[in-house]
């Protein structure tokens, strides 16, 4: 027809997806975060109009402040953002770069928070994307991390019109190239330090064990990806622990915090952490570890300590990144 609109076609759109963050360390934003955050059947799987009553009179009564003070602690003030957007931001940017594709198109989106999911796959489907590689950057699938994202970018495709083709990079825990890249954020690290670590932490995010008792592979997945890195890396021990659990149920243990508190008490004062499941430095690897898990091992009698940074926006995590979309991307 004459008149039909002119339709931008021909392109495969890449899709990072991240946790999320709050827009600014005000309370109310912070508090938008958390309510979008908690209010996800897969991230606290109780009753959801009891936890809706509980959530809103007194979670988000109170947290927001907690919250707000911990981003506060972390926040890049020059960039004015959470350090998860910056090197988000910064991922996409080196992964465009990498790739110098133009039938490809590369953007990011959060989980929770902004740019939402739903406005990003509108777009890369206006700017021609007939096919979508979605790449939630969780090293280990949870069902309350990679699987939240699927859901979400489900319900955003159940609306659209004109769908583009759906592939989805489901986990990387064992990657050759993503246990490389740790390996040599270890030796790069260790190269810095003026004190050798009786012990290495690799401290993962946690998650209900219910979650893991109803068949939930995320524990075996951390504890793969640990197993893996000691192969490669056999010059100091390495213990798995778990953090940043919520709530009074029993999480995966053992617990971070509590391993940190007794490590002095074992005669192992001199501590290196590494954070491997986040793809980012974010509130739990820069404030729960770097500063309130430090201050715990200080307190309890450690001498020296130090944590591992993120893979961020290194070269050899855009080199992951870039492997992980090749493989699935039939326009390279």
């Amino acid at each position: 027809m004459k008149d039909h609109p002119k339709v931008n076609y021909g392109k495969t759109g890449v899709l990072l997806v991240n946790l999320g963050t709050p827009d600014s360390t005000s309370w109310w934003d912070v508090r938008k975060y958390l309510k979008e955050f908690l209010s996800d059947k897969r991230v606290i799987e109780v009753n959801f109009f009891l936890w809706q009553i509980i959530l809103n009179l007194f979670i988000l009564t109170f947290r927001p402040s907690k919250t707000a003070k911990a981003y506060k602690e972390i926040w890049m003030k020059k960039e004015n953002m959470s350090p998860l957007r910056y090197y988000t931001e910064m991922q996409t940017k080196k992964l465009k770069e990498k790739m110098k594709n133009e039938k490809t198109i590369i953007n990011y989106a959060m989980r929770y928070g902004n740019p939402s999911i739903k406005n990003t796959i509108e777009n890369l489907q206006k700017d021609g994307c007939e096919e979508l590689i979605v790449l939630p950057l969780y090293p280990q699938y949870a069902a309350a991390t990679t699987a939240t994202v699927c859901d979400e970018v489900y319900r955003s495709l159940m609306k659209m019109r004109w769908q583009p083709s759906l592939q989805i990079i489901p986990h990387y825990e064992s990657e050759p190239l993503y246990i490389d890249a740790l390996v040599k954020s270890i030796n790069k690290k260790i190269s810095e330090l003026s004190w050798k670590p009786d012990l290495i932490v690799a401290s993962y995010h946690g998650i209900p064990k219910k979650y893991f008792d109803k068949g939930d592979p995320y524990h075996c997945y951390c504890q793969k990806t640990s197993r893996l890195i000691i192969e490669k890396f056999n010059k100091i021990p390495i213990q798995t622990t778990f953090q940043s659990r919520f709530g009074p149920q029993e999480w995966l243990q053992p617990y971070t915090d509590k391993i940190l508190e007794n490590l002095p008490k074992e005669g192992k004062k001199n501590i290196l952490v590494i954070c491997p499941g986040f793809s980012s430095d974010c509130v739990e690897t820069l404030e729960e570890i770097a500063i309130q898990g430090k201050n715990s091992f200080f307190k309890n009698g450690g001498k020296n300590f130090d944590i591992v940074p993120c893979l961020n926006d290194d070269e050899e995590h855009i080199n992951l990144l870039k492997h992980l979309v090749d493989r699935y991307n039939l326009k390279k």
